[in-house]
């Protein structure tokens, strides 16, 4: 015959003063975990006290009930409790629901207060996100559940974006397949689709880490930092339409901005508004570019203007602002340093008096209806306007009668302005450049072969930092500048090349890179380049050639040489371009010796391109050239162990990762090495440490967890898997 099952029987509740209850010694709660008592009680005081309190009579030493009670389960709450009565916004005497175990029974009061702790099921994270969501669907603000859960609304807005993430996602987070991290990577962009799209794209991938989940969200969107977005305004943009994403979770520098050809576009309108308004200052041509290249000016005479003078209200502001400067250096004088707060205000006067010394240019009206103006941006995302440029067809006749057309018989720069109008004084003609054409589309799925050339284009675009590096060089190596001219002059003598029609055909012809880099001009090189032609320029008396015939004669041997090696460093060319087997442009042999002689000077002035600011990056390389480039050149780097781990990648993926991994080694492209040295060494490769060994281990090479977290552990092994 069966058993009858043993039927349950439940402590009662009952409603029990607080006055009478009082806390036990066997809660096995003793350190402080969660909410604080503090919080607590302001949630039991707005919504009452949601779990009964488990109590047990307390007995005399005879046995008999003392009619209190003590609390081995929900001490807190009771502290909660007593810390509102004790603010008097509690009776003592209120009821408090309870449930009553029989003094006598056989489970211990430790039992029933680890029972409750221990068998409580925690929420899942994904339960609460999606508990806000109702709370606010329901009419609840985020204000006010921020206040109800003691966070900040920031932690509510979070909480929000977690639950809206596309539901696929959610299940994943739900069984444990995806983690809370990865999850907060996919709210930077709310497209569900797209956030399938990424997941199903990498889930089977060795890199799933957050950051990646990020760029291949926003890889079609353009960071608020971006000097075209800042230059428009976020507020403008979004004013035309556009949208933004946003990272709740980390610093995001202000969003991505979605739509960047909305912003191309507003960027375009504005610098074209810009150059109107110039327009009206009587400018015979304006020319518009975002990005102007290296040697925009070539060929043009730039005019000298006066500096406008200051305005009674100007003059008395500055005044005031020398004047505050004086008193706080002569107040600190005698300090070793001055205070941080004080040091700082001085930066502040200093800026303000730069900005009211900075004065706009006053250019003869005759000379600007004959002259024109370049606007672009600058790399900080403002306005940057030159003003004052003649170009060869509009001086007079007689400027154009003394310096021949040597520029118009060498055709250089003809292609940059050949859009120009100058039919009118006042007609402004825009001239738009569109994006630079980089031979970067190659597929993805490229067969590793042979290596094939670089692209020609980008050969030109190294070269040209060469040419810009070796100017710079020789700018400062007037022995080497004197050895270069003479080299010129015996193969005209002797190889007897010279041209008729004067007695010494020697010239430096400023020569214009028509193939760059965009961040050409902003090298390291240009600027040095620059200044040092700023400086020359602003000593010299051009304009008028008696005069500079003394000044130059009353120069020391040490500056005649210095500007000497100055004016030849802009004739060297170092481009690789492209070969015309029919006369036109330079011929084969031609290109031998030009860059033969390139080499002869690199190793004369000790050229190192690393020094001069180049480095492989995506844009100046690493995207423009095949995956099997890209591994040659980390194989070179940093070993064969280490391209191997890159191999599998798609093309993007490579470049950013090879990016970062080449980033301080000196690998230089072959194009861009010194002979001598490679030849010294007795390798192909031109790098700036030894290269690493095939069998390197693994923890010695500079590479992130997600790459090393699967490679052997020894040497052996790690030599097999190779």
């Amino acid at each position: 015959m069966a058993k009858s099952a043993q039927k349950v029987t439940l402590s009662p509740s009952r409603d029990i003063p607080f006055d009478k209850l009082v806390l036990s010694q066997s809660n096995v709660r003793r350190i402080k975990a969660g909410i604080s008592v503090e919080e607590l009680a302001e949630d039991i005081a707005r919504r009452g006290l949601l779990q009964s309190l488990s109590i047990r009579p307390v007995l005399a030493d005879d046995g008999s009930e003392t009619g209190k009670f003590e609390i081995p389960a929900g001490g807190r709450r009771f502290q909660a409790l007593s810390l509102l009565v004790k603010q008097k916004r509690l009776a003592k005497t209120t009821p408090i629901p309870c449930i009553v175990r029989d003094a006598k029974s056989t489970i211990l009061a430790e039992d029933d207060s680890l029972a409750e702790n221990m068998q409580r099921a925690a929420l899942h994270p994904l339960d609460q996100f999606r508990a806000f969501v109702a709370l606010r669907e329901k009419g609840q603000g985020d204000e006010e559940t921020a206040a109800a859960f003691f966070v900040t609304p920031q932690v509510v807005k979070q909480r929000l974006k977690l639950a809206a993430v596309a539901p696929a996602l959610l299940e994943l987070y739900a069984e444990d397949e995806m983690t809370l991290e990865q999850l907060m990577a996919f709210t930077v962009n709310p497209d569900h689709e797209r956030q399938v799209q990424v997941w199903e794209a990498i889930r089977s991938s060795w890199n799933k880490e957050p950051y990646q989940i990020r760029r291949m969200l926003t890889e079609t969107s353009v960071r608020a930092s971006d000097r075209r977005a800042v230059f428009v305004g976020l507020k403008a943009y979004e004013a035309a339409g556009g949208t933004m994403l946003h990272d709740l979770f980390q610093g995001d520098d202000g969003g991505w901005l979605e739509d960047p050809a909305l912003l191309d576009r507003l960027v375009s309108d504005k610098l074209q508004a810009e150059a109107e308004a110039i327009a009206t200052e009587g400018w015979k041509w304006i020319e518009v570019s975002l990005d102007l290249p290296y040697g925009y000016s070539h060929g043009l005479r730039r005019l000298s203007g006066d500096p406008a003078p200051m305005t009674d209200d100007e003059g008395a502001a500055h005044a005031k602002l020398l004047a505050e400067h004086r008193a706080l250096e002569e107040e600190y004088e005698g300090q070793d340093e001055f205070p941080e707060e004080i040091d700082a205000r001085l930066g502040e006067l200093e800026v303000a008096m730069e900005k009211l010394e900075a004065r706009p240019l006053i250019f003869d009206a005759e000379e600007i209806a004959r002259a024109g103006a370049f606007v672009t941006l600058d790399r900080y995302g403002e306005l940057a306007v030159y003003r004052g440029f003649v170009r060869p067809e509009d001086e007079s006749r007689e400027d154009t009668d003394v310096h021949s057309g040597e520029q118009e018989a060498d055709g250089q720069g003809a292609e940059f302005s050949a859009g120009s109008n100058v039919d009118g004084i006042g007609h402004c003609t825009v001239i738009t450049s569109a994006d630079q054409a980089v031979g970067a589309n190659v597929p993805d799925d490229e067969a590793y072969g042979a290596l094939k050339p670089l692209p020609e284009r980008l050969v030109m675009e190294l070269t040209a930092h060469r040419t810009l590096a070796l100017r710079e060089a020789v700018g400062r190596s007037p022995d080497v500048a004197l050895t270069l001219l003479l080299l010129k002059l015996v193969n005209d003598t002797f190889r007897t090349s010279s041209s008729a029609g004067s007695c010494l055909e020697a010239s430096v012809r400023h020569v214009y890179m028509s193939a760059q880099a965009s961040d050409l001009k902003d090298s390291v090189v240009a600027k040095l380049v620059d200044d040092r032609h700023a400086e020359w320029e602003a000593d010299l008396p051009l304009g008028d050639d008696a005069a500079l015939w003394d000044y130059l004669a009353s120069l020391d041997q040490a500056s005649r040489l210095a500007l000497l090696a100055h004016c030849l460093s802009f004739g060297i060319n170092a481009l690789h371009e492209k070969v015309n087997p029919y006369g036109a442009g330079i011929s084969a042999s031609g290109l031998t010796t030009r860059m033969t002689q390139s080499d002869l000077v690199a190793q004369a002035v000790d050229l190192d391109m690393v020094e001069a600011g180049w480095e492989p990056t995506a844009d100046t390389y690493l995207n423009r050239v095949p995956k099997a480039r890209i591994l040659e050149a980390v194989r070179e780097a940093k070993g064969e162990g280490t391209a191997q781990l890159l191999d599998h990648l798609k093309k993007g993926e490579m470049a950013t990762e090879a990016e970062r991994l080449l980033k301080g080694s000196g690998w230089l492209p072959e194009v861009l090495r010194r002979h001598d040295l490679a030849a010294l060494e007795g390798a192909e490769g031109q790098v700036a440490s030894a290269p690493v060994s095939d069998a390197e281990p693994a923890e010695d090479i500079d590479l992130p967890a997600f790459l090393t977290a699967d490679l052997p552990g020894d040497e052996a092994s790690m030599m097999a898997a190779e």
